[in-house]
């Protein structure tokens, strides 16, 4: 079973470490991550070209085989499934991100956009994410309003996880094809126990326009204030939970009445 390591932080996150490092030996593991952050850009294919050529470094993870990418994390997804860093994986997993990525909002994050896209090519993967916004965070948010004030990488507890994430493995290989598991951990310095979640209506954070005036807008990310839902993802991480929730690539909807054909005057 050979396993694709990615994610959207960059190959030197220590999220994505942790995470090729929690993969069990049984598995054939091959690291390929953007060369540099690459967070929010769902599923886009996107690289820095260079006569022609995508710019692929070799890194040092480990003792994996593990590269640096000039591209956006799906547009990996999209080159291991045609070979280029050895035999097209079976498995690909997507983190550890930093910061939940949780309810609808899942749409806009690389992490998720990079499981969504081995799922479209037929495999099944994991976006793994890290829920930053621990008490320490959450007291420095409050004093600034809404605004995020993320703890340092050093303080967070990645391996945690990476354990979480490398138990559901098996799980996952039994899954339908096309499977993707979106899976969120609170920082914790143990594995905390874990819980099937439905996707909350909001995300944990959103755009909103700090400053406006003629011609230009400036934005931040804030907190998103609204009412936890029992049961969803983000209520079960605000209770100290580990979620999973499986989720497909974009697909028709049945039983939509639409018109028939017709010619469409001018």
């Amino acid at each position: 079973m050979r396993v694709l390591v990615t994610n959207d932080d960059g190959i030197a996150a220590p999220g994505l470490a942790a995470l090729a490092s929690a993969v069990p030996s049984s598995y054939e593991v091959v690291v390929a991550a953007p060369r540099e952050e690459a967070s929010g850009l769902s599923s886009a294919l996107t690289a820095v070209v260079s006569d022609g050529q995508i710019m692929i470094t070799p890194a040092d993870i480990s003792d994996l085989s593990a590269y640096g990418v000039a591209a956006s994390p799906a547009y990996i997804v999209v080159l291991a499934s045609l070979g280029v860093f050895g035999p097209p994986p079976d498995l690909v997993l997507s983190g550890i991100n930093r910061g939940a990525n949780a309810g609808r909002a899942v749409l806009h994050s690389a992490t998720v956009g990079a499981a969504l896209t081995a799922a479209n090519y037929g495999m099944r993967a994991m976006a793994v994410s890290l829920d930053v916004l621990h008490p320490s965070a959450k007291v420095s948010a409050a004093s600034g309003g809404n605004a995020i004030v993320l703890p340092s990488d050093d303080a967070l507890h990645w391996g945690a996880a990476a354990t979480t994430a490398a138990s559901l493995l098996g799980v996952l290989e039994e899954a339908p094809k096309g499977t993707v598991f979106n899976v969120n951990v609170p920082d914790r310095p143990a594995p905390p126990d874990l819980r099937e979640a439905t996707l909350a209506s909001f995300g944990q954070a959103g755009i909103a326009v700090a400053e406006a005036g003629e011609g230009f807008v400036r934005t931040t990310i804030e907190r998103v204030d609204e009412p936890l839902v029992p049961g969803t993802d983000l209520a079960l991480l605000a209770d100290g939970y580990a979620t999973v929730t499986a989720l497909r690539p974009p697909a028709e909807v049945p039983g939509i009445r639409i018109p028939a054909q017709r010619r469409v005057s001018s």
